[in-house]
This record gives structure tokens, C-alpha cells and sequence, in this order.
């Protein structure tokens, strides 16, 4: 007996006593072959050991079955759940996702496109660290739909799907003022994100709504994990306490998370001295030592659309019909714990 690797589909065929276009048929197009046939032919594929090897097909039929995504920061739960609801849906429609984490880096999510594109992928699920339209057209020039995943486009010249930013900070400003703080502070970065920016730009909007006596303090990060938020919570700690602001609104979850571990170490009482408000509403806000407040993405709501959205592209394009973009935003909402409830309010 042969070993499967050297295994052809002209054995199959040869076995099964059927041509070769017969196999491809079984294999293809199912229901073009007579049940007899059809059960012959798996037969022989179970007596040989023969394995299809879809790359060929794929390289034959132009198009492959495989989806490159490209994430910021892998370790940020918000975008696990963004590639967990994304590769629910593939899998449903018979896609395989090969993931690839930028880490908030240029050069890496550059070289990522590039390796996708060497690979020929049936499309891109891309998440952006900053302006995309040139990575984006490159990759269309070469054939393959790409899909903005958390940042919404204009939906001209290609599909996004992401969330209101502005409004979200905006809630979050207003939840803050909402529990009669009147210093708060911002804390999150790089501005190179536009996530950021239109968070940061939201809570900026509901102070300027609040009029006088609102001061908001912005404290810039590099990134948007837990070290950044320590690192805020000790540089807000450092002022005098007439001055420390007695609400914090944190760009992500992540960075939530690390001012209420920096505070704790500084002494400061959540949220008693000072209430903490994040983004995204992973699983470790409500988890927190103080369930932490926090605006809500649909993570997994988000990564299924922008999966939806890229496997009718390609369907379009592999039907030759024109394809209509969407630019889909979510609208956040507030999910309301004990890090931003007055003590006058909880119980006990």
C-alpha cells in the first residue's frame, strides 16, 4: 500500500472505477453524481487514505478559503472577542482565520499585510493602528476585500464596522457628572488612535455641556494596558488633594484596571476618593477587586458583522456583481458598578 502522502486523485479514480472529473464532482459538486457513485468514490478515498490538498484547489478555483486579521493587541481581551464572534461566522461559511497581533506597532502591522498578501488570502479583517486607506487600496489593487474592524469609514470605498467613540465618551463623561464630580480627568493614549481621540473628544463635549466649575485633566498614555494605568493612577495620586481629580474616565478597560490597582497601592479608596469609569466592558471590569463601571462595545457583535460584511465582498467579486460598502456603527452603551457609585447610594 502506497502511503497517503503519494496518494493521487487519479487512485481514487482508479479504484472507484470513475474518472477523475467524477472525484472532483464528489468532492465539488455533490449532487451532479449518482448516490452509488458518489459512495463508491468515498470508498476508495477511505481505503486509500487520500487527503484533498485544498491549497491546489484553492491556487486552481483563484480564490482561498483562508482570512488573514490583523489586531492590535492580542492580550487586550476587547479583541479576542472581537476574533471570537469574527471566526464564528467563518467557520460557519467554511473559512479558516490565521490571526496576526500588530502589538500597536507600524512596521509590524505592515509586515503582517505583506505576509497576508504573499499568501494570497480570500480577504482581510483588519484593525488599524492608524490611517489605512494606502495599506487598504494596496490590497485591493492585488484582488483581496479588506475589512476595517473597531473604526468606521465613510463606507465609499470600503466596508468598517466599529462603534460611536464619541458618544461612548460622552456617556462616560456624563455618568461621572451625573454622580456630582465636578474634576475629572482622561487618561489613555497614544492620540495616534482614533479611538482615543473621539473618546477623549466625547468627555471633553459633556464638560463643555456642564459649563462652569468642570475642569477635566488629561493624562496621556503610550498604550492602553494595565502598566499605563498604574502609571496614571501615580501621577493623578502625586497631586494635592485639592487638586486630584475625584473621577477618572480610562480610554479601555486595561487601563481601568491598572488606575484601580494604582490607586489601591497609593492609598486612595475607590471609589470613595476617586471613582473610575472604563471602555469595552470586558469580563475582568466586572470581575475587578471594585467592579468597575464601564461603556460597552458588542465585541463579538462587532467581529461576526465585520466577518459578515467581508465574506459578501468576496462572494461579490467571485460572482463578478458589483458590491455596495457599509460603514456599520454600534451604539455603546453604560454598564453602571460600585467604582462610580456615591457611598450615599450603595448599600450597607
Amino acid at each position: 500500500m502506497s502511503s497517503r502522502s503519494s496518494v493521487s486523485m487519479r487512485d481514487v479514480a482508479t479504484l472507484a472505477r470513475v474518472s477523475v472529473g467524477t472525484v472532483s464532482n464528489v468532492l465539488n459538486s455533490p449532487e451532479r453524481v449518482s448516490d452509488a457513485t458518489r459512495q463508491r468514490v468515498q470508498d476508495a478515498i477511505d481505503k486509500l487514505g487520500w487527503v484533498p490538498n485544498e491549497s491546489a484547489r484553492q491556487l486552481r478555483a483563484g480564490r482561498s478559503r483562508s482570512i488573514g486579521m490583523v489586531v492590535m493587541d492580542i492580550a487586550n481581551p476587547f479583541f479576542t472577542d472581537v476574533a471570537r464572534g469574527a471566526e464564528e461566522l467563518l467557520y460557519e461559511q467554511q473559512y479558516s482565520v490565521h490571526i496576526g497581533n500588530s502589538d500597536q506597532n507600524p512596521d509590524r502591522e505592515l509586515t503582517l499585510l505583506e505576509r497576508f498578501e504573499q499568501q494570497r488570502v480570500g480577504g482581510v479583517l483588519f484593525a488599524p493602528i492608524e490611517d489605512s486607506a494606502e495599506r487598504v487600496l494596496r490590497l485591493r489593487q492585488r484582488g483581496i476585500p479588506v475589512v476595517l474592524v473597531d473604526r468606521v469609514g465613510s463606507g465609499a470605498d470600503f466596508c468598517s464596522v466599529g462603534v460611536d467613540d464619541l458618544a461612548g465618551g460622552r456617556l462616560a463623561g456624563q455618568h461621572l457628572l451625573d454622580q456630582g464630580h465636578q474634576r475629572l480627568a482622561f487618561v489613555g493614549g497614544p492620540s495616534s488612535l482614533a479611538q482615543v481621540r473621539d473618546r477623549r473628544r466625547g468627555m471633553e463635549l459633556a464638560v463643555e455641556q456642564a459649563g462652569d466649575g468642570v475642569s477635566l485633566l488629561a493624562v496621556s498614555t503610550p498604550a492602553l494596558g494595565i502598566a499605563d494605568g498604574v502609571s496614571g493612577a501615580g501621577e493623578i495620586a502625586a497631586l494635592a488633594e485639592a487638586e486630584r481629580p475625584t473621577a477618572v474616565f480610562a480610554a479601555c478597560d486595561l487601563v481601568a484596571i491598572g488606575l484601580l490597582q494604582g490607586f489601591v497601592t497609593a492609598g486612595l479608596r475607590v471609589p470613595d476618593d476617586i471613582a473610575i469609569i472604563g471602555y469595552d466592558d470586558i469580563a475582568f471590569a466586572a470581575a475587578a477587586a471594585v467592579p468597575l463601571s464601564s461603556i460597552r462595545q458588542p465585541r463579538e457583535d462587532i467581529g461576526r458583522k465585520s466577518a459578515e460584511l467581508l465574506t459578501r465582498e468576496i462572494e461579490a467579486a467571485d460572482g463578478g456583481r458589483p458590491h455596495q460598502h457599509e460603514a456599520v456603527r454600534f451604539t455603546p452603551q453604560l454598564v453602571a458598578r460600585r467604582s462610580t457609585q456615591p457611598r450615599s447610594r450603595r448599600k450597607g
